[in-house]
């Protein structure tokens, strides 16, 4: 009789574990009977037991103080672009010390799903939570755009929502939401200015107006494999494994060196690798001695690392095999380009390219209108594909792209010859600054803390206090700000 198997899963807040920790973690899933870590597309941590083996495991995890879930995902993981500091992304203020505080403030499970991104990346998908935190230009600020679950729309926070607010923030909203399931649950129509009066009622978030729209960059996904150089002559190292299992061996060889070397911490991403900062230069060797010890390969081709697969889903994986194997053949250039196979429906997945299954045998072929991943406007491209067929109607619709990414590109350019850097082009109005904490009163936008309507002028104000730090009005400045007029 062949024995039931328990999937046990394990949160790494923001993808980031402690190499001292890891292992640890890594020796229980082993004396449980584990074989293989894998990682999930919220970088998190999963592995396979015998259900036998479940009352040894848990009582190793008790002992252990780590939080972990058995067949189930009731508490997604809190994902974040900490992987991506210093290496895909150097212009941010935002830094280890910002993530590590936001974390240590979360003191409940959240049971929907919120991301921590910095806008300056392209790494770590903005928009697949629930509550997407995205880092603003102010220091310790951050735009908030809410998905109400099971609903595809955004809402944007009508404030910038300051860093030590992020976690008691979730938590309101998330108890809002699920206290008034009729309102803002599975909704198509959401009333929006009520839920933001529901969750601020009675509570002093400390806020910031936004002074302009959330301007992310275009797509690309950097080449996240192999030992590459960054700051201070450091290397980092990543590593994807084509079929998604990481063996304990390898990972403990892993902490080991790491714990050998003073390499702190380890990283999980969204794309389902793992990631190693802070390498020296004369212990890359050793490094180079693990990856050769397990013949682990660092350099697949970029049209393979660009996908988005459900987690634990086998057919998902073959699938993108066969696809990817079809790609290599017509040697296919996929820059900018990024794809997600989705077996289930709700799965949370963001693509530029979605292949998603409608019945037993076939598929249909979206992409959004822009081909932006972090978009859910969907056009649909081919309907009741064969599998067989899928991977010649994706050849087709990349090259599609490269197209339009060419007509584009002209139009563009003759835009620029036209405008020649017009200086009527832009205009300058004034805004008002305060000189302690440098937040921004523009009468575009008004107060919302303050109750103040948009297009009250600053000199109409009797009296005004800043939402931020309380100065007197006397201590904002009169700036220049320039805006564009197309």
């Amino acid at each position: 009789m062949e024995e039931t198997r328990c999937c046990i899963k394990v949160n790494l807040p923001g993808g980031v574990v402690s190499a001292g920790d890891m292992y640890e973690l890594l020796l229980i899933a082993e004396q449980a009977g584990a074989e293989a870590v894998s990682i999930g597309n919220r970088q998190q941590l999963y592995f396979n037991i015998d259900e036998e083996r479940l009352e040894d495991l848990e009582n190793d995890m008790l002992k252990t103080d780590i939080n972990y879930e058995i067949d189930d995902d009731r508490f997604p993981n809190i994902i974040s672009s900490y992987v991506t500091d210093n290496i895909f992304n150097t212009e941010s203020w935002l830094k280890e010390g910002v993530y590590k505080d936001i974390f240590d403030l979360f003191n409940f499970k959240p049971s929907l799903k919120i991301n921590l991104v910095d806008r300056h990346q392209t790494f770590v998908p903005f928009f697949s939570g629930n509550f997407n935190f995205i880092a603003a230009d102010i220091s310790n600020y951050w735009y908030l755009y809410i998905r109400f679950p099971k609903t595809n729309g955004l809402y944007c926070w009508p404030c910038l929502v300051y860093s030590d607010d992020i976690p008691r923030i979730s938590k309101i909203a998330e108890e809002t939401i699920m206290q008034h399931r009729q309102l803002f649950f599975d909704q198509q129509e959401i009333n929006h200015q009520l839920f933001y009066e529901k969750v601020t009622a009675g509570n002093n978030f400390v806020n910031q107006q936004i002074t302009e729209a959330l301007k992310l960059p275009e797509f690309s996904l950097p080449f996240y494999e192999g030992f590459n150089r960054y700051a201070n002559n450091k290397y980092w190292l990543g590593i994807y494994r084509r079929n998604e299992l990481f063996p304990l061996e390898f990972l403990k060889d892993i902490c080991s060196l790491c714990l050998k070397t003073r390499v702190g911490q380890l990283y999980t991403t969204p794309w389902k690798s793992l990631l190693i900062k802070a390498i020296s230069e004369p212990d890359r060797k050793e490094w180079g001695v693990i990856l050769n010890k397990y013949m682990v390969n660092v350099r697949h081709a970029a049209n393979e690392l660009n996908w988005q697969l459900e987690n634990l889903c086998n057919e998902s994986l073959e699938l993108k095999k066969q696809l990817v194997r079809e790609f290599e053949i017509e040697d296919l250039r996929t820059y900018r380009l990024c794809f997600a196979i989705k077996m289930q429906p709700k799965t949370g997945l963001l693509a530029s390219v979605v292949i998603r299954k409608t019945s037993s045998a076939l598929f249909e072929i979206l992409h959004t209108k822009d081909f932006n991943p972090n978009s859910k406007d969907f056009v649909s491209y081919k309907t009741e594909v064969k599998p067989a067929e899928l991977g010649r109607h994706l050849i087709e619709l990349c090259k599609g792209f490269y197209a339009r990414m060419i007509d584009n590109s002209s139009v563009r350019a003759t835009q620029l010859i036209d405008a020649n850097n017009d200086d009527a082009s832009r205009e300058t109005h004034v805004v008002y600054q305060c000189k302690n904490c440098l937040s921004i009163y523009d009468e575009a936008y008004g107060d919302i803390v303050n109750g103040i309507a948009a297009n009250i002028a600053f000199d109409l104000l009797d009296t005004y206090l800043c939402p931020v730090c309380e100065s007197p009005k006397h201590d904002f400045m009169p700036v220049e700000k320039k805006t564009s007029l197309v």
